[in-house]
């Protein structure tokens, strides 16, 4: 029987600081930089579940609730939601923290999906997951819908 790790276990946090190279004409952090920070924090999730490198296989959704402006923290909060066969949904959460206002908000959401890979670049099974907490649990399953959701929007497009 093949080992499961924990949801938790997957769990990375990453923080970064808006300087105005990341920011549009109103201060605001670019949308393509924000995706870049996303990218890199649920790559190192998947990894860090995995133990191999892992791939983009795609992005299904980021929504911006709120923008983020100069200066502003942002921290990114990634974890493993469900594991397939060589595939992987990654969430990231993400809350950006004005230290002159003192005040925090989640700012955005994004859902991503991520496959192991060999030396070769070649597809891998990779350690399946065990959610333990009631919202590990709720991610877990929010994920097989979604996949189940992508999968058949990609059978409708050939």
């Amino acid at each position: 029987m093949q080992k499961k790790k924990k949801a938790s276990e997957s769990y990375i946090v990453m923080t970064e600081l808006v300087l105005p190279h990341h920011t549009n004409q109103l201060g605001n952090l670019l949308g393509g930089q924000l995706m870049h920070w996303i990218d890199i924090c649920a790559a190192l999730s998947a990894a860090k579940h995995s133990q191999r490198v892992c791939v983009t296989a795609s992005v299904d959704r980021v929504d911006f609730h709120h923008p983020i402006k100069l200066g502003d923290a942002v921290t990114l909060h990634a974890s493993v939601n469900r594991v397939y066969n060589t595939s992987m949904e990654v969430g990231v959460e993400v809350y950006a923290q004005s230290f002159k206002k003192n005040l925090k908000v989640h700012s955005n959401t994004a859902y991503l999906t991520f496959v192991s890979v060999d030396d070769n670049g070649k597809p891998v099974k990779t350690t399946q997951l065990l959610p333990e907490t009631e919202d590990e649990k709720r991610r877990y399953e929010e994920a097989l819908e979604r996949r189940e959701y992508r999968l058949q929007f990609r059978t409708r497009k050939h």
